[in-house]
Formats: structure tokens, C-alpha cells, sequence
């Protein structure tokens, strides 16, 4: 009997199949199946029910299931416990990142190059998505660690986090929209904007849970005429007189011309933040926690 025709056995089990289990295992499901069969004949039983439309264990299966499980994960301990002591971690760790999440602020690909230099036998998985899934995500466990634009007032039980960037949020506006009169403004109060077509990140983004946030207290919904996943494409649709930007102040630039230009959003003013978030109990392997505190060390708490 090998580990790996028990590894092999969980699989199939698990996905139901030998195809699922084979692209799973990277295996050719031949070789797949014939480990399977020999395992089968050492023991002296079958193992799995091949009759259905899915393969399922036999009565033997399900009962040696659970000891195979417990083999697997005595190999794994081992291994990890040596890892521990050389220093080398194993295993995958998956980081959200909401899109544009950090601007110019944080060079996601540097990070992680030096980060997988360092622990080169981690596998390192990025997703990007909105901030809403990627929480439901983390409290899911279906990912480890995110960087992300917070859509809640309180954060939700269960979510740890720390803010990275906190800034105002801003209109950028066209040169030559009333907005900019009287020349030298460099505010606008929100309620300016009740009857203007604004071009805003999709819903799902803390950018845009922070404005419809500040326009219910104001008393109105925002007009989005336009959405987009990119500020750097919110900017351009507003330098060519498509509508208000409201995004992160400093996001925006000049816009093509040089003719776009920001006001930052009071009475009251909304604020554009993002923070790292991990699950309250801790990241669950040691991968994801030696990257979460890396991740602490490279990005310092932002003061509000």
C-alpha cells in the first residue's frame, strides 16, 4: 500500500468520478485507475462502486475512508513540520484584491515577487473581484487574505481588518462646468450634485456604498449615468463631459488635455478607504499567515 493510492482514493471519492478526479490529481485517468485497482487487489476488496452514474465507496470504502484521510494528514504534518523548521512553507494562499485597489500606493506584482521569492515553494493564487464578494468570500473561507474597499459602516462579525488608505472622496469634473464657479473652488457640498448624471465604481465597491451612503442622509439617490471598474477610466469618461467622477481625491489627474479638475466632497464629506481584512479566527495555514504578516509589515496603518 502507497500514500499516493490513498491520496488517489480520497480524490475520486471526493469528486466523484475518475475523470474530475484524475484533472484534479494531474493524472492521466489510465494510470488513475489502474493505482486504484491495484490498491483494491492488495486489500482484497473493492473499494469504490463503479455501477452508478457517479463512482461512490462501498460499504469497505467508507469504512477505510477516514483512515486514509488520517494517514494523509499525519504525511502532511510531518511535512509541514519540517518545513517549519527549515523555514520553507508549502501549500497555497489565495489574496483578493478589489480592482484598482491601491493605486500607486502598493505594487501588488513587486510584492508578491519578492514574497514567492522568499517562500518559493508557496503557491500564491490573486483574484480580483468586488469588495462585497471578496467579503463574503473571506468569510466563506474561500480566500485568505484581501485587500479591499470596505461597503459596511460596522464590519461584519467574523472579519478582522486594518485601514491602509483613507482619503477623501472628490468630483472630478471637465474644465468649464459650473461646478468650478467661482474660480479657485476647491469643494463642492454634496447636495450640488443631486441633479447631475455621475459616472461612479460599480455597486459592490466601498467607493460606491460610500456616496449612496451620503446622498441617503442628503436626501436623494445619485444619478449614475455611467459605471465603471477603473478610476482611471471614471476620469476619462468625466474629461469628456460625460458626467461628475466621484472618486479617491488624487485619482484622478489632469485627464486628457490637462482639463479636468477635482473638488472635494463635503456637507458631509465622503471618505474612500481601503483595508486589509483576514478572518477574525486568523488565516487557517501557515502560508497565509506568514503572508498576512507580511503584507502588516509592508503596509503601515493609515491615520484617518
Amino acid at each position: 500500500m502507497e500514500l499516493r493510492q490513498l491520496r488517489y482514493l480520497v480524490a475520486v471519492v471526493e469528486e466523484g468520478g475518475f475523470t474530475r478526479a484524475a484533472a484534479r490529481l494531474h493524472l492521466a485517468q489510465p494510470g488513475l485507475s489502474a493505482q486504484i485497482r491495484q490498491l483494491e487487489k492488495e486489500l482484497g476488496q473493492p473499494l469504490l462502486d463503479r455501477s452508478g452514474r457517479s463512482v461512490t465507496p462501498t460499504e469497505v470504502g467508507r469504512a477505510v475512508l477516514p483512515y486514509a484521510r488520517a494517514a494523509l494528514a499525519a504525511a502532511d504534518a510531518v511535512r509541514q513540520t519540517v518545513d517549519e523548521h527549515t523555514g520553507l512553507l508549502r501549500g497555497r494562499v489565495t489574496l483578493g484584491l478589489v480592482s484598482g485597489a491601491t493605486g500607486h500606493a502598493f505594487d501588488v506584482a513587486a510584492f508578491l515577487a519578492e514574497f514567492h521569492g522568499a517562500q518559493p515553494a508557496l503557491e500564491i493564487a490573486l483574484t480580483e473581484d468586488t469588495s462585497e464578494r471578496m467579503q463574503a468570500a473571506l468569510l466563506a473561507g474561500e480566500i485568505d487574505i484581501a485587500l479591499l474597499g470596505p461597503t459596511w459602516e460596522e464590519p461584519p462579525p467574523g472579519l478582522t481588518h486594518r485601514t491602509v488608505i483613507d482619503v477623501p472622496l472628490c468630483a472630478a469634473v471637465a474644465s468649464g462646468d459650473p461646478l468650478l464657479v467661482p474660480a479657485g473652488r476647491t469643494t463642492v457640498p454634496l447636495a450640488e450634485l443631486r441633479e447631475r448624471p455621475l459616472i461612479c465604481l460599480p455597486r459592490g465597491t466601498g467607493v460606491r456604498a460610500s456616496l449612496e451612503r451620503g446622498c441617503a442622509r442628503a436626501g436623494f439617490r445619485p444619478r449614475v449615468a455611467f459605471e465603471a471598474a477603473s478610476p482611471q477610466v471614471l476620469a476619462q469618461f468625466a474629461a469628456r463631459g460625460l458626467g461628475i467622477a466621484v472618486m479617491p481625491l488624487g485619482e484622478a489627474g489632469p485627464g486628457p488635455g490637462g482639463g479636468l479638475c477635482s473638488l472635494r466632497i463635503v456637507e458631509p464629506g465622503l471618505r474612500a478607504r481601503i483595508v486589509l481584512a483576514w478572518p477574525a479566527t486568523g488565516p487557517a495555514s501557515p502560508a497565509a499567515r506568514a503572508l498576512l504578516e507580511r503584507l502588516r509589515d509592508t503596509l503601515p496603518a493609515s491615520p484617518r
